[in-house]
This record gives structure tokens, sequence and C-alpha cells, in this order.
């Protein structure tokens, strides 16, 4: 069983799916994040390379995740980037994770690489189709990302959560600690990667699904046997 967690930068891996990725990495499945811009060395208040790199790894240890496939695209530049470029580094993630099931942006962020990102993801989600070598694909699944899913204005398709995952209060507190190995990225109150506003989305999902703190998703694609509904 393997999980693969495709992202633009380092932090949006915990912030979109840390809870349920924690959770899946204790019931023998296999949980790793592929990271497109590695560097992010456009970002404000950045740390240095060796510390941003001690960082990611601080973080995929917290929430139970494994080595991290770490890409060096440029960041806030993925539209000058080939689009086969983000698909085939994609697929080989996919390749070496051998995952069945994926979560990726929502392809109406109002982060570009984030867009770019999820266009890049379903392409190559679809890898299973073409080559025998790779699991067929269980699950697409599309993330929310406090200050860039939220953040997307009027006039695309948005965030429609129809998956809610339970967490609870351990899970979510450990998803915050990730969150904060991330130098200069929890912000204070109210910006959405604040403490509260993290907590206040989980306890909203949560309520929306009547379970104790959560985590939504926009399922994007789903081949569930009837069996398997059934366990």
């Amino acid at each position: 069983m393997s999980v693969l967690i495709v992202v633009s930068h380092p932090d949006d891996e915990v912030l979109g799916a840390g809870g349920v990725g924690s959770i899946l990495s204790t019931m023998n499945t296999e949980v790793r994040a592929c990271i497109l811009s590695g560097k992010v060395d456009a970002r404000v208040s950045r740390p240095k390379d060796n510390d941003l790199l001690d960082d990611i790894y601080t973080a995929q240890k917290i929430v139970g995740f494994g080595e991290p496939i770490i890409g060096d695209f440029p960041n806030i530049k993925f539209n000058t980037v080939e689009h086969l470029s983000l698909v085939q580094f994609i697929e080989a993630a996919i390749v070496d994770t051998q995952a069945h099931t994926i979560f990726t942006h929502h392809p109406s962020d109002l982060n570009n690489d984030h867009r770019h990102t999820s266009l890049a993801c379903q392409a190559a989600a679809r890898l299973f189709q073409r080559r025998d070598d790779v699991p067929k694909l269980r699950s697409l699944y599309y993330m929310e990302i406090p200050s860039a899913t939220d953040w997307a204005f009027p006039g695309q398709l948005p965030f429609i959560p129809d998956t809610y995952f339970e967490i609870g209060e351990d899970v979510l507190q450990k998803k915050i600690e990730a969150v904060s190995a991330y130098r200069n990225v929890m912000r204070d109150f109210p910006h959405p990667r604040s403490q509260e506003v993290l907590t206040g989305l989980a306890a909203l999902r949560g309520g929306q699904a009547g379970v104790h703190y959560a985590e939504a998703f926009q399922t994007a694609f789903n081949s569930a046997s009837f069996s398997e509904y059934m366990d």
C-alpha cells in the first residue's frame, strides 16, 4: 500500500494532507511527498539551503512520511516550465513509490505553481493506463491549502469537499507541529497559516462530517470496487 502526495512547495504536503497521511503511515501504508520546487528560492524569509532541507526532513518525520522526492523546478515560475517535464517528474515518482492513491493541489488554487502541479499530476496519474509497471490508480484527491485554495477568486470551479477523514486532536497537533517545523511559514492570527485557523478549519471540516477534527478533499477519481466498499 502506497500513497503519494504531489505538491509544489515544502509545507504544502503537511498543510494539505498531513493529518490523513500521518494516520495512514501507522496503518502499514507508505506515505511519501513529491515536492516539485524543493528550494522555493522566491519565498520571503526563506532559510538557508541546508536549514530548509533539514526542515523538510524534520516535518516528514513528525507526520511519519517516508523519504521525500524533491525536485528543483523554479519557484513561482512553473508557467515557464515545459508541461511534459513536470508530468515526467511526477510519473517517475509514481513508478518509484508504486502509489495507488494520490493527493495533489486543487486546479483552481490562487498560487500559479499549484495550478500547474495539479494539471501535471492529473496527466501523470493516468500512467497506469499506459504502462504495466505501476499499480492501478484507486483514488486521486484534490487538497485544500490554506492561503492558496481559500484565496482563489470567483471565475473558476471552486474547491468542493466531498471526502472527509477524521484526524482527531492529537494528529491535528502533530500536523501543526510539522508545519511549524518549516521556519517562517506559520503566521499570526488571522492569517490562514496560523494555529488558530488551522485548528478552526479542522473543526469546521469535522463538524461538516460529524467527527472530531477532519481534513477535507475533493475527489477527482475513484475506482474502488464494490467489494472494497463492503469491507
